[in-house]
């Protein structure tokens, strides 16, 4: 994923790379010896997540803008990255030029969106309900992989078909489910999607 992301980057020779970390707390070792204008951020990190990471980054190098790049776009994570001090918010599938484009505008003082992403601030901002709402979910550190498992699974496929979406086995997606059911502390699939509906995680 980081040389893909290197790759997008490459369109625009003004940009330099001047490092990449696998996790917060690998980023924050990184930046005591590197001096960055703007991070590309992830959310589901091993160690330190990406929103733990922008509150961290932030509150030791406040001048340093923060891009989230991930495939989270529930409105959860939306708030929390956007409350940690995030700038801007970008889905993985954002196109070399859109990516490029963003980072200037971030840089320039603006706030660089994925379209839907800016849809749903706006929608939070517009409805105090949401933060309210969003406030009081509860966070079950289900891993990128569980979510899209279990986001496949609400959508009434069945094991095998989720194993054949995800390029895995059988039984690998009945441990994520098993992974899932343990974090969720429910005991069935119709549980488990009432559950993560109403804590904002799909």
């Amino acid at each position: 994923m980081q040389r893909a992301i290197q790759e997008k980057l490459s369109f625009d020779s003004s940009l330099t790379i001047k490092f990449s970390a696998n996790n917060g707390i690998h980023a924050l070792e990184k930046l005591a010896s590197h001096r960055v204008d703007l991070i590309l951020m992830d959310i589901e990190m091993p160690k330190m997540n990406g929103i733990e990471a922008v509150l961290a980054i932030k509150t030791k190098y406040p001048l340093v803008k923060i891009i989230m790049l991930t495939v989270f776009d529930n409105d959860e994570n939306i708030f929390k990255a956007i409350k940690a001090g995030a700038d801007g918010y970008f889905l993985k599938d954002v196109s070399p030029h859109e990516l490029c484009k963003g980072i200037v505008e971030t840089m320039q003082g603006g706030a660089a969106m994925t379209p839907s992403i800016a849809a749903r601030t706006l929608k939070l901002l517009r409805d105090p309900n949401c933060f309210q709402n969003i406030a009081g979910y509860q966070d079950f550190a289900l891993t990128t992989r569980e979510i899209e498992v279990l986001e496949l699974l609400s959508k009434g496929l069945r094991y095998s078909a989720i194993a054949d979406t995800l390029f895995l086995s059988v039984n690998t997606i009945r441990k994520h489910i098993e992974n899932i059911y343990n974090k969720l502390q429910v005991h069935n699939k119709l549980e488990a999607i009432q559950k993560a509906r109403n804590n904002g995680i799909f």
